[in-house]
């Protein structure tokens, strides 16, 4: 990570005032914090909030944050999961340095502190099946049963546990738990499973172990030798603090973590469970982990997200205490507050109708110059062909328009962006009574939009290309939110009833302006008129980007929702 401190926030949350407290009192010379994430699968904006806010910390008062993976399921791991997340992390602006752990570095360790609970009568083996254990652990008004095998011998575990780690019993035949008290109003602390035998490769460890430590012992122990100072969690893990609590009372650690919780991120039209996300892939709902459709950082990174929209976003919705859920337009909010600082402008027309200017000279080729962004004067500008075929938008035409319909229409005038005023003269179909050109005339003394000199108006500039200078064959993508409910993962509906059928489409006609030709993999831009768009980094070929809308101009879905 990075020596130098990020600018600490104005008005601080219950966290930072935590640690300020902490370091005014010398509880703590500096601050640790980790972010461990299990690599069973590909990080999501969830994490992004978690990775913003321990690595901004550690940031903010000059200290380190960890990237530990939490290893100890072998069963659903992959390396992928692993280099994905490393990929995301830096993407998002943050680097852990040399400090990179992962929890299978602290097997022996943590096999040597089940071995001394065990020794101290506090963890004892027990034959009982993973089903008999559930039925016997009681209800959070009754109490639970204790093991007939929770009276062993010292000596009896010991020997047991070490024939465990040896492989000399099946998968499920034996689990080590530790002995607190069935009685407990926390039913965390209802002598938990601290081992269980799995005979799974490990990614790392390989076949060395075919016992495996629950992440409730892995947790506490790893923060604690890691000397992690500020240990901070979703609040789904505050009623398991008292049992990390008491691992670390009672084993020899070199170190006691505070644990803080706070609460997730929970955000409209979304899903963040990773099970379903996984569902979402392995049912082919989605093209995988990246789809630009998904909530996971690769997949909005692929869409063209920028990470700095995404750490303004975590930063803009704070930290409390209290779970609540986010409008999801807030997050595409700060993706058009960053893209519309950053990306060039260029003309594209989707659902092209060809227009013919009857009378500009056939040979004739002018070159306008255009703005790259009128937001940024160091953009400069381009230069862009004008001929007298031309492509122009079909939602800019209507044939019997409207009063209100101020764009282009049978007799009617529109500005051409940055070019000249054009009117409509004659409409030519198809057998099928389908608009298929144009004929219309140009003014020429309307060079660059100017207004003419006769006092004419027009109440509205559209967008096209040149028709001999076009870049095509060219595919456009056009994502949308994947969820048509705002909430669609509840206990009372399948939010697989609810996938948005109209989440992509994939349009091929589209007629781009030239120098989108030379847009590299990641590349983004603002399609004038239109939205904001990424050259997707995963299907390009050169010379032949494909396109993905990242996010409108404006959010269609509040039109949608307000009628």
């Amino acid at each position: 990570m990075s020596n130098e401190t990020a600018d600490k926030p104005e008005h601080k949350d219950f966290i930072r005032e935590i640690i300020d407290a902490d370091l005014a009192s010398g509880k703590h010379a500096g601050t640790v914090t980790r972010f461990p994430p299990e690599p069973n699968g590909y990080l999501h904006i969830g994490h992004a909030k978690a990775i913003c806010l321990s690595f901004g910390i550690a940031q903010e008062y000059g200290g380190r944050c960890n990237l530990r993976f939490d290893d100890t399921n072998p069963s659903k791991e992959e390396q992928e999961y692993v280099d994905s997340i490393q990929e995301d992390i830096r993407w998002l602006g943050f680097d852990w340095g040399d400090d990179l752990f992962f929890a299978s570095d602290y097997f022996d360790t943590l096999y040597g502190y089940a071995v001394h609970l065990i020794k101290e009568g506090k963890a004892f083996v027990d034959d009982q099946t993973f089903a008999e254990m559930k039925a016997t652990r009681g209800t959070l008004q009754e109490p639970g049963i204790n093991s007939p095998f929770r009276d062993r011998s010292v000596e009896e575990n010991l020997e047991l546990f070490e024939k465990m780690k040896a492989g000399e019993f099946e998968d499920g035949a034996k689990v080590l738990r530790a002995k607190i008290d069935m009685a407990h109003v926390n039913m965390n602390m209802r002598d938990p499973v601290l081992y269980r035998i799995l005979r799974a490769h490990h990614h790392r460890t390989g076949d060395k172990w075919c016992i495996y430590p629950m992440y409730d012992f892995t947790h506490g122990q790893s923060d604690a030798l890691e000397h992690v100072t500020h240990s901070l969690c979703t609040l789904e893990f505050e009623n398991h603090r008292p049992l990390y609590d008491w691992f670390i009372e009672n084993l020899p650690v070199p170190a006691t973590p505070r644990q803080i919780e706070f609460a997730r991120l929970n955000v409209t039209y979304t899903v963040m469970s990773k099970r379903k996300l996984l569902q979402l892939v392995e049912e082919n709902y989605v093209s995988g982990w990246n789809d630009p459709r998904m909530p996971t950082i690769s997949g909005m990174r692929r869409r063209g997200y920028p990470a700095e929209a995404l750490r303004n976003f975590c930063k803009t919705i704070g930290i409390t205490k209290f779970n609540s859920k986010h409008d999801v337009a807030l997050l595409e909010n700060a993706v058009r507050d960053v893209m519309n600082r950053e990306s060039e402008r260029r003309m594209a027309v989707l659902d092209p109708i060809k227009v013919t200017i009857t009378n500009y000279d056939e040979a004739q080729v002018e070159m306008f110059e255009c703005i790259n962004n009128p937001e940024d004067e160091s953009a400069g500008t381009r230069e862009v062909p004008f001929c007298r075929e031309l492509y122009i938008d079909s939602d800019d035409f209507m044939e019997d328009a409207p009063k209100k319909f101020f764009r282009l229409s049978f007799g009617r005038e529109v500005r051409l962006r940055g070019a000249y005023w054009l009117k409509c003269n004659e409409i030519l179909k198809n057998d099928a009574g389908e608009v298929i050109e144009l004929l219309c005339t140009y003014d020429p003394e309307t060079r660059g939009g100017a207004n003419p000199t006769d006092g004419r108006k027009v109440k509205a500039t559209i967008h096209w290309v040149s028709a001999r200078h076009a870049f095509e064959p060219a595919e456009v993508r056009l994502y949308d939110r994947l969820f048509s409910h705002d909430n669609p993962d509840t206990k009372k509906r399948n939010f697989l009833d609810h996938i948005n059928e109209e989440s992509f489409t994939v349009l091929t006609n589209a007629k781009l302006e030239p120098s989108l030709a030379e847009w590299k993999p990641g590349d983004s831009v603002q399609f004038e008129r239109v939205g904001y768009f990424c050259a997707d980094d995963m299907d390009f070929e050169e010379g032949k980007p494909v396109f993905n809308r990242t996010v409108g101009l404006r959010d269609s879905w509040a039109k949608v929702k307000s009628r």
